[in-house]
């Protein structure tokens, strides 16, 4: 029987200040944990800048969209240019129709509900619904129920009005939350018409924007023998890697122009574990209070945390940290790359070792 494996990201990433990820008011998000007020940013907006950034560095990623219906008769025409539009269409509403997708906005062309679809769901669809007169449900869900990209792999798909055509995601992202207690503040801005007349004075425009700075501690897991299970070895593997990547490198790009608050974090530590992923916020539950910066003492929480989580837990398959300016020694690298192929390593010798055990 396959043990459990798990990875788990634990980042400590210091934002100057910016407006993130925004509440119904434009204020940046925020959350009460430990009776302060933190800075938070949602995981459903980090999550967003991970699939954007692996569509930037080449993954082709699901399509998450209403407009379905259009994709899929563009797919379909794009297969058989000789179909008329219209009958390409009513193909793909028909196909989505017998796996119960039947409501429709206003313009009857896109769907009331967000449907994600991968590349190769959506080209097997296509050649599906040209090769068959008659459309047959398990055969259509069983198309939908296989070759998940990546994003829909690790993130998951909700289908309310079928649950079987759900796909469980592999992977968890906390909500981002500051280590340190924060204090809004607001950004007064003026903007002049540069074609102003000379007797005219003041502004032309005015307003402003609720902003925070705040050092966060960000946390996700992938579940290894799941998303194996689900991609393939060798496609998984590769798969969390990006992931990895992505978790560190991607930022939500909310008030992006008017902040440039882009950073990377200033801590990332990786563990590998056999039993249980475990979230270390409650390392913050106690807010970080300095004046000189919140990253150094956020570090000797985590990691005092980290240790004391090990009264509870089996010793972890590995810990790997990447902090800037040290030097690698012990469990510590110098760079990402050194780190993707420490984790790489650790993975690939614990999916050999089970595979000896049950070969």
């Amino acid at each position: 029987m396959n043990k459990n494996l798990y990875l788990c990201l634990h980042a400590l990433q210091t934002v100057p200040p910016a407006n993130l990820n925004r509440d119904d008011t434009g204020a940046p998000k925020s959350a009460t944990y430990g009776g302060a007020l933190r800075a938070r940013v949602s995981s459903q907006s980090w999550k967003r800048a991970m699939r954007q950034y692996f569509a930037v560095n080449g993954r082709a990623n699901a399509t998450r969209t209403k407009k379905i219906p259009t994709i899929l008769a563009e797919k379909i025409n794009t297969l058989n240019p000789e179909l008329a539009s219209e009958e390409a269409l009513e193909k793909a509403k028909a196909i989505l129709a017998v796996v119960g997708i039947k409501k429709y906005e206003k313009n009857n062309i896109d769907t009331k509900v967000l449907l994600a679809v991968s590349p190769g769901q959506l080209e097997k669809l296509a050649k599906y619904s040209l090769e068959h007169e008659e459309l047959d449900k398990k055969e259509i869900k069983q198309i939908l129920q296989g070759d998940d990209s990546l994003d829909l792999a690790l993130f998951g798909r909700m289908v309310a009005d079928d649950p079987e055509l759900n796909v469980e995601a592999t992977a968890q992202v906390a909500h981002a939350l500051s280590t340190n207690e924060i204090t809004p503040e607001f950004d007064y801005y003026t903007a002049i018409d540069d074609l102003q007349s000379e007797d005219t004075s003041g502004a032309s425009m005015l307003g402003d924007i609720e902003y925070n700075s705040s050092t966060l501690y960000r946390y996700a897991n992938v579940n290894v023998r799941e998303l194996i299970a689900d991609l393939g070895e060798k496609d998984a593997l590769a798969g969390i890697n990006d992931f990895i990547k992505s978790f560190i490198l991607s930022m939500p790009t909310g008030k992006q122009n008017t902040f440039a608050n882009k950073t990377v974090p200033g801590y990332v530590m990786a563990t590998v574990h056999s039993d249980t992923p475990v979230n270390l916020v409650s390392a913050f539950e106690t807010p970080v209070r300095s004046r000189q910066g919140y990253m150094e003492q956020s570090i000797e929480k985590l990691e005092q945390e980290y240790d004391d989580v090990q009264q509870f837990i089996e010793k972890p398959l590995a810990q790997i940290i990447l902090r800037k300016g040290t030097m690698a020694e012990g469990n510590k690298v110098n760079n990402l790359s050194e780190l993707l192929e420490r984790v790489a390593d650790v993975l690939n010798k614990a999916v050999v070792d089970d595979e000896n055990i049950n070969g």
